[in-house]
Parts: C-alpha cells; sequence; structure tokens
C-alpha cells in the first residue's frame, strides 16, 4: 500500500505542474517575441523599399499631353527635379537637373538657351551635352515614353552617358 501512495504522490506532484505552466509561458513568450520581431522586420522593410508613386521623385510623372509642350520649349517640372525639353524636331528629353560634376541643381537659362550650373560653371546644351567644363559629361537623362498622347517620365531610373546622342531622343508617333 504505501507502494500505491508513493506512485499516486509522484504523480501529482506540483513541481511537475508548475513545469508545464512554465513550458506554456515560455512559448507563449517566445512566439510573441517572434510575432513582434517579424513585425518590426516587415516595417523596416517597407520603410527602406524605394517609394515609386506617379507625381513624385523615384516614380512615373504623367508631364502632359504631347500638344502642351511646343518646339524648342524647355519646362521645369520641380518635383520630378528634370526638365522636359521639346527639340525644334519635335522629340523629347527629360534632363535631370543634377550637375554631373558635384550634384548642384542647374536651372536653365532662357536668354542663353543653355543649363548653367551655378557652382562651377558648367554649362550644357538642350540635349545635356556638355559646352562649357568642369562637368566631365552630358546631363544624365530620364526615360521618356509616349503612351497615348501622354508624355511619361520615369524619375526612378536616371540615365547616365559619356555623350550626347540622337538615340536619346523619343519621337511621338508620327513625329
Amino acid at each position: 500500500m504505501s507502494e500505491q501512495r508513493l506512485q499516486s504522490t509522484q504523480e501529482n506532484r506540483p513541481e511537475e505542474q508548475d513545469a508545464t505552466r512554465r513550458d506554456f509561458l515560455k512559448i507563449a513568450w517566445g512566439v510573441a517575441g517572434l510575432l513582434a520581431l517579424g513585425e518590426g522586420t516587415l516595417v523596416g522593410l517597407r520603410f527602406l523599399a524605394p517609394r515609386t508613386v506617379e507625381g513624385e521623385f523615384g516614380g512615373v510623372f504623367t508631364a502632359g499631353a504631347v500638344e502642351d509642350f511646343p518646339p524648342g520649349s524647355v519646362t521645369p517640372f520641380e518635383t520630378g527635379r528634370f526638365y522636359l525639353v521639346r527639340l525644334e524636331d519635335g522629340g523629347f528629353l527629360a534632363i535631370y537637373r543634377r550637375c554631373t560634376h558635384l550634384g548642384c541643381a542647374v536651372p536653365y537659362d532662357p536668354a542663353s538657351g543653355q543649363f548653367v550650373c551655378p557652382c562651377h560653371g558648367s554649362a550644357f546644351a538642350l540635349d545635356g551635352e556638355v559646352l562649357n567644363p568642369p562637368a566631365p559629361r552630358p546631363l544624365d537623362l530620364f526615360p521618356v515614353g509616349i503612351e497615348d498622347g501622354m508624355v511619361l517620365v520615369d524619375t526612378g531610373k536616371p540615365l547616365q552617358r559619356d555623350h550626347a546622342s540622337p538615340s536619346d531622343v523619343t519621337y511621338a508617333s508620327g513625329g
């Protein structure tokens, strides 16, 4: 009989019940910690991911209808950090307004018909070609697309180039 008592006492020991509660709490806290870590990771990745919102730098801009830009015009897009240039032959270029020398913002000077950097005097033609150094290469471009008569500029992908080329220019169909 004493053996039965000993067995029943061992089966109902409080230490074993506490151990299962302790194990449950460890598991619960571990799961809660993993969930918090996962949520924090997702929030961090979304924060670091590039934004590609239409109408903001790094996204696609709908500049307007092709006919809104007369040949020979230069239209600034401040939030896009580019100029939309419509060349005399009807072609389009989206010129990044950042100087290739030291990264200064390059304004367009209508009097001279050039982009002139205020920092070190680099000057660029309408197609972005260097007219006056110290800039080492032409101004960068953004890809231009024309869909349904609308001019679209993708500011998420600046295109570096060593020289200006006729292949840089985008034309509307039939133009």
